[in-house]
C-alpha cells in the first residue's frame, strides 16, 4: 500500500495542477493505464519501451522474447507456435520475474526498425492484396480486399493450413475441391483451411 501511494504521489504530483490537454502524451498514458491496473509497475514499462500508433493496414514484427502490449484498438497478431507466455505486468495474471528477466531480448531497436510494409500485389479480378511476410519462415498474412462489386476471388494454394478472418462485408465461401454447400461469412466469421 505505501509503494501504491509513494507511486501515485511522486508521479502525479508532478503534474497535478496540469489539465489533462496539458499533461505529456506519456503523462496521459501512465495515468490510463495506473487506472486500469492500480498498483502494478508494468505501469512504469511505458518510458523504457517505445509506444507507437499504427494505422489502418500498418504492421509491425516483433521477434521472440521482445517485451510489448497491446493497449487498445484492433489488430491480427500472428506468431509461431509456442508454449509460453511470460508477463511483465499490465494483468491480474501471474508475473514470473525471473523467468522473464532471462529470456527477455534486451537489444533496444526504435520504431522504424520494427515496423515494415507490406507487398501490394494484384489480385484475380481486380482484388487488392496486400502480403505481409516478416523476415522469418512461420507465417505471412495476406489481407485481401475486393474491388466494388467484385463477387468472386479465389485463394492460393498454400502448404500449410490457414485462418480466415472476415473483417468486413459478407460473402459466400466455397471449397471447390471438395464441392461442399457454401459457408455464409460475415464480419468476425472465421474458418480453418488445411494445407493445400
Amino acid at each position: 500500500m505505501a509503494i501504491t501511494n509513494s507511486m501515485e504521489t511522486l508521479y502525479l504530483g508532478n503534474y497535478s495542477w496540469c489539465s489533462t490537454i496539458a499533461q505529456p502524451p506519456a503523462a496521459r498514458l501512465f495515468l490510463r493505464l495506473y487506472k486500469q491496473f492500480p498498483g502494478d509497475v508494468g505501469c512504469f514499462a511505458i518510458f523504457f519501451l517505445n509506444h507507437m500508433k499504427l494505422k489502418p493496414g500498418e504492421a509491425m514484427f516483433l521477434g521472440p522474447n521482445v517485451p510489448h502490449a497491446y493497449l487498445y484498438g484492433d489488430c491480427i497478431e500472428c506468431m509461431a507456435c509456442s508454449d509460453n507466455t511470460v508477463r511483465a505486468g499490465l494483468t491480474p495474471k501471474f508475473i514470473d520475474v525471473p523467468t522473464l528477466c532471462a529470456m527477455l531480448d534486451y537489444r533496444c531497436r526504435t520504431v522504424d526498425e520494427n515496423k515494415f510494409t507490406p507487398v501490394q500485389q494484384g489480385g484475380a479480378g481486380g482484388a487488392g492484396v496486400s502480403v505481409y511476410d516478416p523476415a522469418v519462415p512461420d507465417f505471412s498474412v495476406l489481407r485481401v480486399e475486393l474491388a466494388a462489386g467484385e463477387m468472386d476471388y479465389t485463394l492460393p494454394l498454400v502448404d500449410s493450413a490457414s485462418i480466415l478472418l472476415t473483417v468486413q462485408g459478407e460473402a459466400d465461401a466455397y471449397s471447390g475441391s471438395l464441392g461442399e454447400e457454401p459457408i455464409y461469412v460475415t464480419r468476425g466469421t472465421v474458418l480453418f483451411i488445411s494445407a493445400g
